[in-house]
């Protein structure tokens, strides 16, 4: 399943590091859905400025948390870590092998994840 994200907005900090997307559920923006940078859904539908803030607040941490793969089948792939996230896919990898800098296969899933293959350990 493939996601149209041309009218999401990136939502970013002070910094400029971009924290998530915002989904328009309206078509003028009065509501939208948050996202994460995963494209996963970070709370129910708000106002503009309201899922904005969420995202902010929210940060980037999720990025570093251990992560199981649905494989699609009756299998989970356990203990990943992501390795790199971009509009090309999501990359995962096995935690501890990249911990201590030891190639090991990756896994890839389509951004955005709205299926949520991914989920938090």
């Amino acid at each position: 399943m493939s996601t149209d994200t041309t009218g999401w907005v990136a939502v970013t900090r002070e910094d400029r590091e971009t924290v998530g997307y915002l989904e328009p559920v309206t078509e003028d923006y009065e509501v939208v859905r948050p996202r994460t940078l995963l494209g996963h859904l970070a709370g129910e539908d708000t106002g503009f400025e309201e899922g904005e803030a969420l995202l902010i607040a929210r940060g980037i941490s999720e990025l570093a948390e251990v992560w199981v793969l649905d494989a699609g089948t009756a299998e989970e792939i356990r203990d990943l870590t992501i390795r790199e996230l971009s509009p090309a896919g999501i990359e995962v990898a096995d935690r501890m092998a990249a911990k201590a800098l030891v190639d090991s296969p990756a896994h890839h899933v389509a951004w955005p994840d709205v299926e949520e293959r991914l989920s938090r350990a």
